[in-house]
């Protein structure tokens, strides 16, 4: 991060000596190549770089420099004798004139989309809540980003919920973006929040979960979500509505999908067919963990077109820090892409700790999480 500062504060200075590097350039070659070459009118070249990437003042003390420069080398080359000099003066005085204007019209969007990132920043915080760091023997990590740098927020999902069958979690990815996508994603967190917690198994919070999206979407639109809870015993069961199956890591340096016996079309689309998932379990002992995440991270292609192996990349999440696992791994995954991620993409990480008595685990009588880290 230290790095990625000193680079933006050295390409900042750079662009703002830009201007006068170009104009010291200009007047230069103009003394040196004499009046007749016409190098003088492009001292305009300093107010049209300044109106680019500074304000607008900045940008008129520029102009204005260029001017004098334009004044001082048109009168020691006898251009005024002529119209060349006044015609390379007014060539300044209209490029700076266009450079105020431009840099006042790039300085307002700038600010209507700070204030857009705020709102978006704000909602993200009320649909994307912060996970709860640590439920009885779980520790508990989330990594999101979204593809949509300016917004800030996009169509994946998650939330972990302590209830009293146990912690339970949803992970999911809606179809599409935008506000659509952020409307739908909305819809299923607030209908997996209130059955999580009144709900007896998973299957019955599936169904609640189907129902209240079917309420909201229209049309063939859909999301692919995959539910776990973690109860009193050695097992956690897994719900998935086509989702990409959850990493199971052992400490011995195992590493397997956990595949649902069968695939099951997404929430949005029961409809099409009748028969609900089947709840599956996966053995969740201490020093095990559980990956959830969304198509963003394993579609994400390097530029021969390969996608990133997520299941070799497991040894990065060896990590005592869970939150530094998942930033290990995230950090991965944009250098697989060499650059910016095309899609959302969320990760959650669950740890089952060493040492932790199972009797601890939540369980019945477990009160629901609130919201706030711990």
């Amino acid at each position: 991060m230290t790095v990625e500062k000193g680079e933006q504060r050295t390409r900042s200075r750079v662009l703002a000596a830009l201007p006068y590097l170009v104009m010291a350039a200009v007047s230069a070659v103009d003394i040196t190549a004499g009046p007749g070459v016409g190098f003088l009118p492009l001292v305009s070249l300093g107010p049209a770089f300044a109106g680019l990437v500074g304000g607008w003042r900045r940008t008129a003390l520029v102009g204005l420099t260029a001017a004098v420069l334009c004044v001082g080398l048109g009168v020691h080359s006898g251009l005024f004798e002529s119209r060349r000099g006044l015609t390379a003066l007014l060539s300044v005085a209209g490029v700076t004139a266009a450079g105020v204007v431009a840099a006042v019209m790039r300085q307002r969007r700038e600010a209507e989309l700070a204030n857009v990132r705020s709102i978006a920043e704000v909602a993200q915080r009320v649909l994307l809540r912060p996970v709860p760091r640590g439920a009885g023997p779980l520790r508990i990590a989330v990594s999101y980003t979204s593809a949509v740098a300016e917004a800030r927020i996009g169509g994946d999902l998650y939330e972990v919920v302590t209830s009293p069958a146990g912690v339970r979690i949803i992970v999911g990815d809606v179809q599409g973006k935008g506000l659509e996508a952020v409307e739908s994603a909305a819809v299923v967190l607030g209908a997996f929040r209130e059955a999580a917690h009144d709900e007896p198994d998973l299957p019955a919070v599936g169904a609640r979960v189907e129902r209240a999206l079917n309420r909201h979407l229209s049309g063939e639109r859909f999301v692919t979500a995959v539910l776990a809870e973690i109860g009193d015993g050695p097992n956690a069961t897994l719900l998935n509505f086509g989702h990409p199956s959850p990493l199971v890591v052992r400490p011995s340096g195992e590493v397997r999908y956990a595949a649902p016996p069968e695939r099951a079309l997404p929430l949005g689309l029961m409809d099409h067919r009748p028969d609900a998932p089947v709840p599956h379990e996966v053995p969740f002992a201490p020093g095990d963990q559980l990956l959830f995440y969304t198509d963003g991270v394993t579609e994400a292609r390097d530029s021969a077109g390969w996608f990133y192996p997520l299941d070799e990349r497991a040894v990065l999440l060896k990590d005592p820090d869970p939150e530094a696992a998942l930033q290990a791994v995230r950090e991965d995954v944009v250098d697989h892409a060499e650059g910016p991620l095309h899609d959302d993409a969320a990760m959650l990480l669950v740890r089952y700790r060493r040492g932790h008595r199972d009797p601890d685990r939540p369980g019945p009588g477990a009160g629901q999480y609130s919201g706030s880290p711990v």
